[in-house]
């Protein structure tokens, strides 16, 4: 009986019922993939790779719980039913974690965060790892009533999920009453996007990243409420190292307000440019973000998700330089948590980045690997995505150029860059053409992408 389970019984003493619990929680929508990933060895490399995850998935086509065959597993080296449980909560797995202690309860203050803490040269290159949750039996659609959750209790406490529930007054004050100012002037105005501002604030010691959602000229009250009800729906459910984490939110003033982990090193498009002085980034970095925001994708399609604004403005870099895909407003979730085509009346994203079919209104995942395709091309130019003193204007139609050969891929390459090599920008470029093809059906599948740049 769990009752006599402590944090010192080891997992290998487990009973088949309390396994069998443990597997009702964690074997639907994958979610003991998020325990393997977290397991590590007594030098703190992780216990598990992909070639292990690969394994225990074989596991369910046999009737086997890829839960308990995993506790098996690591249960032969001593681990305890305390290491157990603080995964389990560190990954706000908390009823499975009650299974085991029924006493715990929800992870303080840090859990709010889910940083990544890897160092970045062993982020640059590891293979970036999932980190499935269960995304809960709600479907987002554009037709889903706007009900926004309630702010009023203040921030003292996380909720169940780990936000917290901000009052508008106090993001008045931890960004300095708004203050329009660049932060890099002393102010708290870290950019601005399609639908708000973001400004810089400290929570906790923390410094944040405040977003506040403004109406523009062609969007209604309402369609600004659904906008953040459907970011807020998307960064509450889908959890992975390349998106970006939210802190909390607020819902009670003039202007609902989303709070993010702060971003040190800001957009790759301002990291591209070298803003204010910014050092190039070298190939080895630029080609991590490219794998990175590429697993980030391959996680947000395979749990049928479709971004719809992905461009090098909404890639976030950490202070390790590990890309957040960010700006989720526009994301679109399948009724049928299926990522079909669907055709909209509302034609929304960024035109520099837009895929023939997403300017005609269809929503399809192939449009995001489109969109990724011109991100490619920026990485290995360094050149913004539309230039109205450049011929052509458009980033996507030098690639027309290189295949005309009106210029070379060498003389495409950002010239700032002093480790990279012509075979390897050769690989890049091709996954880049592929992803930019006209014709949807002719580009590659997200995980074809994602393995193509671990090759090179």
């Amino acid at each position: 009986m769990s009752c006599s389970i402590t944090s010192e019984t080891l997992v290998r003493k487990l009973s088949q019922s309390i396994l069998r619990k443990l597997s009702d929680f964690l074997d639907p929508q994958d979610a003991w993939k998020s325990v393997l990933i977290d397991i590590q060895k007594d030098n703190g490399e992780p216990r598990y790779t992909q070639l292990h995850l690969r394994r225990f998935e074989k596991l369910v086509a046999q009737g086997k719980s890829p839960t308990v065959e995993l506790l098996y597993d690591w249960g032969t080296t001593n681990c305890t039913v305390g290491e157990l449980v603080e995964i389990l909560i560190r990954h706000k797995l908390i009823a499975p974690a009650r299974v085991l202690l029924p006493d715990v309860t929800a992870a303080p203050v840090a859990t709010g965060w889910r940083a990544v803490e890897d160092p970045p040269t062993k982020y640059h290159w590891e293979q970036t790892q999932l980190c499935a949750v269960e995304l809960g039996k709600s479907k987002l659609t554009e037709e889903t009533p706007c009900t926004l959750p309630d702010s009023t209790t203040g921030p003292e406490e996380p909720d169940e999920e780990g936000f917290y529930a901000f009052t508008y007054h106090e993001l008045t004050q931890i960004t300095g009453n708004w203050d329009e100012r660049p932060a890099s002037g002393g102010g708290s105005r870290l950019g601005e996007g399609g639908f708000g501002i973001v400004f810089k604030g400290l929570h906790n010691v923390n410094p944040v990243a405040v977003k506040k959602l403004n109406l523009v000229d062609d969007l209604s009250p309402d369609e600004l409420k659904s906008q953040f009800n459907q970011e807020l729906k998307t960064l509450k459910r889908l959890k992975h190292v390349n998106l970006i984490n939210m802190v909390g939110y607020s819902s009670d003033g003039q202007y609902p307000c989303l709070v993010c982990a702060y971003m040190s090193n800001g957009s790759l498009l301002d990291r591209l440019a070298c803003l204010e002085g910014s050092s190039p980034l070298s190939w080895q970095v630029r080609c991590s973000i490219a794998l990175g925001t590429a697993r980030g994708l391959e996680y947000l399609h395979n749990h049928s998700h479709i971004h719809r604004d992905v461009k090098s403005g909404n890639i976030l870099l950490d202070e390790s330089f590990i890309p957040k895909i960010s700006d989720f407003g526009l994301t679109r979730a399948s009724a049928k948590l299926s990522c079909t085509t669907v055709i909209t009346e509302r034609i929304v994203g960024t035109t520099a980045y837009m895929a023939p079919e997403a300017l005609r209104g269809e929503i399809t995942p192939k449009s995001d690997i489109f969109s990724f395709g011109v991100v490619l091309l920026e990485i290995l130019s360094g050149l913004p995505p539309v230039d109205e003193t450049r011929d052509p204007k458009l980033l996507m139609e030098m690639k027309d150029e290189i295949e005309d050969e009106e210029i070379t891929l060498e003389e495409f390459t950002d010239k700032k860059m002093q480790d990279w090599d012509i075979e390897s920008v050769e690989k890049m470029y091709n996954v880049a053409s592929q992803c930019l093809s006209e014709r949807k059906n002719r580009r590659p599948l997200i995980n074809e992408v994602c393995f193509a740049i671990m090759m090179y």
